[in-house]
């Protein structure tokens, strides 16, 4: 049977593969050495301390607030506008007072004026268990995706999936260090839908690529992929663009408590398409993946035969 290739655009993928490694291996070289260098800027979810929301009559000026708290001895304060020079978001150290009496201090040293929005405290206690078990939940979604391949495809295939969603985070969690943007929980949330949408898209690439490889005969490797890769291109290109209009709608419409959470799924939908096409499949492609290795073994030939 020969591979139907009619009605189907003729990109070549694969011949493309050395380009989008190298391209691949700078970002995620760049990621690395933001985060060894750098390092994430974690939100209040794993550091722990106080936030305080505050909102004005009109525009104020950060550098006098920061100077205000200062003189309070409010140390490693952080000041920065949410949304517009009115609302101001003020980070605060672990405060020994309760959160009552924190936001009557800062109603008195700010002013009359001022509109206390909301406040969130937690304790540095329960920020580091966040932080561990964030990391915890991200290394069992792998390992969880990493089993699940295996059994469904072959282990070339669990090794590719597994490389695209590493790609995927580490890309994701430099483009967050490198811009020092606020690392938080629903960013953590985000990479883990991340993690789900990449997984979906490379799991479909994936199908086609087999039933592929058991429909045809004496066809080369790299072409049965190439093909898989074209087939399934509309639908890629279709579900990613119509997620990334949502996403747009809510970066730039759904207001600063999700704009980092929108902008994670962003770069993690671009970037999770595109390892899908390239970094998956040239996995499984360098790991020498064959017809022979997806046909079923003698023992489940007849252990199917068998079948009533």
């Amino acid at each position: 049977m020969s591979l139907k290739v009619l009605n189907i655009p003729t990109i070549d993928f694969v011949g493309k593969y050395t380009y989008a490694i190298i391209f691949s291996v700078l970002l995620i070289s760049a990621s690395i050495f933001s985060l060894t260098t750098n390092g994430l800027k974690l939100g209040i979810d794993f550091t722990g301390g106080t936030l305080i929301e505050v909102s004005y009559q009109q525009g104020v000026d950060l550098a006098e607030i920061r100077a205000t708290l200062a003189k309070a001895k409010f140390k490693g304060a952080n000041v920065q506008y949410f949304g517009s020079t009115n609302e101001i978001l003020i980070r605060l150290e672990p405060q020994s007072i309760s959160s009552a009496k924190l936001s009557s201090k800062i109603i008195y040293l700010l002013g009359d004026d001022v509109d206390i929005r909301r406040v969130e405290f937690v304790g540095p206690k329960v920020g580091e268990e966040l932080t561990n078990d964030g990391g915890l939940a991200m290394l069992y979604a792998l390992i969880g995706i990493l089993i699940y391949v295996a059994v469904r495809f072959e282990y070339r295939f669990s090794l590719g999936s597994i490389a695209a969603l590493i790609h995927d985070v580490i890309i994701t969690l430099g483009f967050f260090s490198l811009f020092q943007i606020e690392f938080d929980l629903t960013v953590l949330a985000a990479i883990l839908a991340v993690i789900g949408y990449s997984l979906n898209d490379t799991i479909v690439a994936f199908d086609r690529i087999r039933e592929n490889f058991l429909s045809t005969r004496h066809v080369d490797t790299s072409r049965i992929i190439n093909v898989a890769l074209n087939q399934t291109l509309s639908r890629t290109i279709t579900t990613s663009l119509t997620t990334l209009l949502v996403l747009l709608a809510l970066f730039f419409l759904g207001g600063e408590t999700i704009h980092s959470f929108a902008l994670a799924l962003l770069i993690g939908v671009v970037v999770g398409t595109y390892s899908s096409i390239y970094v998956a499949s040239s996995m499984i492609l360098v790991l020498g993946i064959t017809k022979e290795d997806l046909l079923p073994s003698e023992k489940e030939k007849q252990a199917v035969d068998t079948r009533p």
